[in-house]
């Protein structure tokens, strides 16, 4: 007769516990993921920061890491180079890991593409990708170009049908190549480089992408250490790729007994990495602000428990999270938030969701907090408790 295994029972707050606890342990001190470098660490911690604003990322970064400003995370990404800013997760720009960059690219590179969401008449065929890819390739080693000198030196090499203007862009139309751009990145053909003046700029980050079952092997415990308990789904959305894709990753990975499945609270069976099922027993506890695009937001799953009552309607963009910044109380979602810079001066302004968000020790606690948010923007804040007017992030 034979026994069967005992699954693990895993309650949203034992989730969410260990999550925190895995991006912010001993509530400020340094992850330990991803080497001695404080930034670099913090970034692995949360597989990577959402960079499309680059502020925001700094203060994700460094409200992670203890001591850590935005200068330091700026020294990280261009000076000792152990951050690379280039297209992440969803296909939007991130800071992630140079140590990490072979894991990210050859998983990335991955993910099935999908349909065009383009018109017909603009979009490419796979022989134009990959030769406009090829282009990029060349064109960048060695080299920093800014979009337009990019541009012009993937139309020489491809020919003038790369250079039609088909895309739909903010002030008029872009050319047809620009819609694999973040493909390069995915590719590891193309990195952002230092600006020059106002204009971004594009080099080649000499990476050699792991094979890519190694990869998305690697790259689904990866994302399970941090925000698992989690479902094929969950890891679907999180890296905008097909979930039937991602379903026959988990299944593969589960029959080669990389990952474990355990029953998780309104979600059923879920995952996490084989034998990483230890959970803490205390809920989580404390008072947090995370700024636009947080990964912690993003990530958590469901996302109803992490955005509770007035919180999904307050703080969600249509059930898109990453539109507000956000007070977070005892791993919940409490209120939205808004800083507004002046020279050296930081107005923060904090609205509470309800009466009971903040008691005295919660609004001792977001004081420590706006002094440390001071400290990583470089700045003197100023703290206002009461109605965010700012719409959300576009």
């Amino acid at each position: 007769m034979t026994t069967r295994a005992r699954t693990t029972r895993v309650t949203w707050s034992e989730a969410n516990a260990r999550r925190l606890d895995r991006q912010f342990p001993s509530d400020g001190a340094s992850p330990g993921a991803g080497g001695g470098d404080a930034v670099a660490g913090a970034v692995a911690a949360m597989l990577g920061a959402h960079a499309q604003v680059l502020s925001a990322a700094e203060l994700s970064v460094g409200l992670r890491a203890t001591g850590v400003t935005r200068t330091d995370v700026r020294t990280s990404l261009w000076t000792d180079r152990t951050l690379v800013k280039t297209f992440g997760p969803r296909g939007t720009v991130h800071l992630l890991p140079a140590a990490d960059l072979p894991m990210w690219t050859g998983a990335l590179a991955a993910v099935p593409t999908g349909t065009s969401p383009f018109s017909g008449d603009a979009r490419m065929t796979p022989d134009q990708v990959e030769a406009v890819l090829a282009a990029v390739s060349d064109a960048l080693t060695g080299a920093e170009l800014t979009i337009d000198e990019l541009s012009e030196e993937v139309i020489a090499r491809t020919g003038p049908w790369a250079g039609d203007p088909v895309m739909p862009a903010f002030q008029g139309m872009w050319p047809r190549w620009r819609q694999v751009l973040h493909l390069a990145g995915h590719r590891g053909v193309l990195r952002y480089a230092p600006n020059r003046g106002r204009k971004a700029t594009y080099t080649h980050p000499g990476v050699v992408p792991l094979p890519a079952p190694e990869a998305t092997a690697l790259l689904v415990r990866r994302y399970l250490h941090a925000y698992g308990p989690a479902t094929p789904a969950h890891f679907a959305q999180w890296l905008a790729a097909p979930r039937g894709w991602a379903g026959r990753l988990f299944e593969e990975l589960a029959g080669a007994d990389a990952i474990e499945r355990v029953e998780f609270e309104d979600c059923g069976p879920a995952w996490v990495a084989a034998g990483d099922t230890r959970f803490p027993s205390a809920p989580p506890r404390g008072v947090r602000l995370l700024p636009y695009f947080d990964a912690f937001t993003i990530a958590s799953r469901p996302r109803e428990r992490l955005y509770p009552g007035a919180a999904y309607e307050r703080a969600l963009a249509g059930g898109q999270a990453g539109n507000f910044p956000v007070l977070l109380v005892d791993g919940t979602v409490a209120g939205v938030w808004h800083q507004r810079r002046s020279g050296r001066r930081i107005a923060v302004t904090v609205e509470p969701l309800t009466t009971r968000s903040l008691d005295s020790a919660g609004l001792r606690a977001l004081e420590d907090r706006v002094e440390r948010l001071g400290v990583v923007l470089e700045g003197v804040p100023a703290l206002t408790v009461g109605r965010v007017d700012v719409g959300g992030h576009a």
